[in-house]
């Protein structure tokens, strides 16, 4: 008996998928304890306001509960606060979650490539298969040689009968070189990063979680050192970028610069980058003899010349600078590009919602090197 089989499409009503109400919640709560730099009780009152003009909870689940699930699943602890009282903080796990959610909300949204995450039009002798074959040249390593494809060939070129294997069945599959890249990402935490009701130290910090995690996870062999910069600069570790305030600061560009510098001469990397979030205007050296100079109406020149200086410096080190400013003065502009000029490097003038995606496409772009 026959059987009348029918291919076709089934449209039904589309059924999101199932998400708790805790991850519901936590979603929300790693933006939260972002913008409120790990403050946790500041971040529980925005989510319990939320939940009054939102109805985020209900009467099986409420904020309590889900309080007491952020500590039985280990992502908040008792602690003692600076000024001696108890409190609670985040623990770690919930620092790499944050991280994690930085990573996926900037860099999920770049236009996807092939196969691998980045994607380059060289190819040759490497550490990343393509997925692309082509025919053995003398030279290439036996490793990269793909006997399913070569016994192919042998089959196809010289019968079964009598099975024979010679340099011309070989196939190789082509591999990507990834050049090693050493990245120091400098962060303006000057006091005009939150002027004018305008946070820009948010998505900096955003920034700055999302290429630590792409790095450390992806790409083992770069390394990424970060750093702020306000009337002096110094290094923080990526545990800390959560917890990052603006400070009362002016802001030394030069400090910085010279930090990250110093930072990159210890790199055995030959590949080597800065990157710079800032709104652009320095307004502080510090001098020989340890007082700061300090000027914030306009563009001091003394000041301005010293960055210039330290950018045809980095560029005689083989350091491209890549600025990204968040601020649109026109005069700022001019600044950046006289310093970009100086460095021979890139700057990109950018609103705060295009900064992530900005700084990876470049950062993918400058990671990889052709070696000849």
């Amino acid at each position: 008996m026959e059987r009348n089989s029918k291919k076709g499409f089934i449209f039904k009503k589309y059924e999101a998928p199932f998400v708790s109400l805790f991850d519901k919640l936590f979603e929300i709560f790693k933006e939260l304890i972002t913008h409120t730099s790990g403050d946790f009780d500041e971040a529980i009152d925005w989510l319990r306001q939320l939940d009054v003009e939102y109805k985020l909870t209900d009467k099986n689940y409420t904020i309590d509960d889900f309080i007491e699930d952020l500590k039985k699943k280990g992502y908040i602890r008792e602690e003692l606060k600076e000024d001696g009282t108890s409190g609670t903080g985040i623990t770690s796990k919930t620092e790499r979650a944050i991280r994690q959610q930085a990573l996926d909300q900037i860099f999920g949204n770049l236009k996807k490539s092939g196969n691998g995450n980045h994607k380059t039009k060289y190819a040759g002798n490497g550490d990343e298969q393509t997925g692309e074959f082509r025919a053995y040249h003398f030279g290439d390593g036996l490793e990269n040689i793909s006997l399913t494809e070569s016994l192919r060939n042998a089959q196809i070129n010289n019968g079964i009968a009598e099975f024979n294997l010679t340099e011309n069945d070989l196939v190789v599959e082509d591999a990507q070189f990834k050049a090693q890249m050493s990245t120091v990402l400098m962060i303006d935490i000057s006091h005009s990063m939150i002027l004018y009701g305008e946070d820009r130290i948010t998505p900096a910090k955003k920034v700055a979680m999302a290429l630590a995690e792409l790095i450390t996870t992806r790409y083992p062999k770069d390394t990424i050192d970060i750093l702020v910069f306000g009337n002096d600069a110094w290094p923080i570790a990526i545990k800390d970028l959560p917890y990052l305030k603006v400070g009362p600061y002016h802001t030394n560009t030069v400090a910085g610069l010279q930090l990250a510098m110093d930072m990159l001469r210890r790199k055995r990397n030959t590949n080597k980058q800065i990157f710079m979030i800032t709104d652009g205007k320095p307004s502080c050296v510090r001098e020989k003899d340890g007082t700061y100079y300090m000027n914030s109406n306009g563009l001091d020149e003394y000041i301005v010349e010293q960055c210039y200086n330290h950018a045809a410096q980095a560029r005689k080190l083989h350091i491209p600078i890549t600025t990204f400013m968040i601020a649109n003065d026109p005069y700022l502009q001019q600044f950046v590009n006289r310093f970009t000029e100086a460095n021979q490097g890139k700057a990109f003038y950018t609103g705060l919602k295009g900064l992530g995606e900005m700084i990876f496409e470049d950062y993918e772009s400058n990671r990889k090197k052709r070696v000849k």
